[in-house]
């Protein structure tokens, strides 16, 4: 065991860790003022939720033994066998408890993600509910299939630090989400623009920092690996910020903060699968294309009847699927020991293409039967006056700006 991969490692867990919070004030800054509590606790809550699941079954169905491919066995329920000692086949020179603290993280922010998608209009019992069955249900297989042993590892899929597991998962989600709750109910005239861009801006920054330990971390040592995969992210990050800003600049004639935060968002989304397998020019390129492809989509959809609010599916879903994609086009031998079309390696490409069918095709079906399940026995649709009022009053009774004028008493002078 290595002390200097353990440090490293819990370090990249805590750092991950915060990019929930980061997550909640950069969806909180998106949405509209008399929604801001709402999607800040559903995003809080899934520490909770999810945490609790992954220590009684969820980390041992994800990475315990195979059982035909599909997931994996209760070995490790209650962290039954998960101790101090490294394990054989996750990080052989850390505990094993430091990566199951590691991979918890990413089990929290996955269904975190998907909840921009129906902002403003999900009740919270509902959500409850979907958090822990989706996390069940479709999270857990696909991080077995593509991570544990799964039938996609064993077909030869790759995927470095989550581009299938975490974005393309949560992305069609969400879109299957956006289309079964429906649209939000907005007033004529009223704005959906970000009601507070400073705290977009904190939420980036957090998640821009928080992604190198992201990505980094999935090396599980500090090593070589770890420095490109970090590396990698912030050039990624960099080249699709200014690329979303010239392609808003030139469409809107002036330069969108809030567009160059979404931009750098999508680029580090993108080069995930690949971080630890291209290199940094192959992650410039990739976050160039994400701006591009991205964008595009994401300026189509907005005049679709589908209302994904924060444009989860465009950032999340299309980000994942096309770095997943490029990871088969730009990864190098020598970096990660994968070899993509530039490498020469001119099949790794289809097995990407494949897993993204299945990964897709699987999370969009049963995040649909989900929330028609809780759908039947939990309203999801919070009542439309109530939604029109706000939901932090109505769900939760708070709210997350309090004006009181100060009054002043007229006094009398001598």
């Amino acid at each position: 065991m290595n002390s200097g991969d353990t440090a490293f490692v819990l370090l990249c867990a805590a750092m991950v860790c915060f990019m929930t919070p980061g997550l909640a004030f950069f969806y909180g800054g998106l949405v509209r003022k008399q929604h801001v509590l709402t999607i800040m606790m559903q995003n809080f809550i899934s520490m909770g939720v999810v945490t609790v699941i992954w220590f009684v079954c969820g980390f041992s169905l994800a990475f315990g033994s195979d059982v035909h491919g599909i997931i994996g066995n209760l070995q490790y329920a209650f962290l039954n066998g998960v101790g101090m000692q490294p394990s054989n086949l996750y990080g052989q020179t850390i505990p094993f408890l430091a990566f199951f603290a590691f991979q918890l993280m990413f089990a929290i922010i996955t269904p975190a993600l998907i909840t921009g998608a129906f902002a403003d209009r999900m009740s919270f019992k509902g959500y409850l509910l979907f958090v822990a069955l989706w996390s069940i249900a479709v999270y857990i297989p696909i991080a077995h299939w593509v991570w544990g042993g799964g039938f996609l590892q064993q077909m030869g899929v790759v995927d470095f630090a989550g581009g299938l597991v975490v974005h393309e998962s949560a992305g069609i989600a969400a879109l299957a989400s956006a289309i079964f709750i429906g649209k939000r109910h907005i007033a004529p005239g009223e704005s959906t623009s970000p009601h507070n861009v400073t705290y977009v801006a904190l939420g980036t920054g957090i998640l821009w920092f928080g992604w190198f330990a992201f990505n980094g971390g999935s090396a599980l040592a500090a090593n070589a690996v770890a420095a490109v995969a970090v590396v990698n992210t912030g050039v990624a990050g960099a080249s699709a910020m200014l690329a979303w800003l010239c392609l808003g600049w030139l469409s809107e004639k002036k330069p969108s903060f809030t567009g160059s935060l979404v931009g750098a968002i999508v680029g580090m989304a993108a080069v995930t699968p690949g971080s630890g397998f291209v290199q940094p020019w192959g992650a410039f390129l990739i976050g160039i294309a994400a701006a591009a492809v991205v964008y595009t989509v994401i300026r189509l959809w907005a005049k679709n009847v589908i209302d994904d609010a924060l444009d989860v599916f465009g950032a999340h879903g299309v980000g994942g699927v096309l770095g997943t994609l490029l990871l088969g086009v730009f990864a190098v031998k020598g970096v990660g020991g994968v070899a993509g079309l530039v490498d020469g390696n001119t099949t790794q490409f289809f097995i990407q293409l494949g897993a993204v069918a299945i990964v897709g095709a699987y999370a969009f079906g049963v995040t649909f039967l989900l929330l028609k399940l809780i759908n039947r026995f939990v309203p999801l649709r919070v009542p439309e006056a109530e939604e029109r009022k706000g939901l932090d009053a109505y769900l939760h009774g708070e709210s997350a700006y309090e004006f009181s004028e100060t009054v002043v008493e007229p006094t009398l002078e001598a």
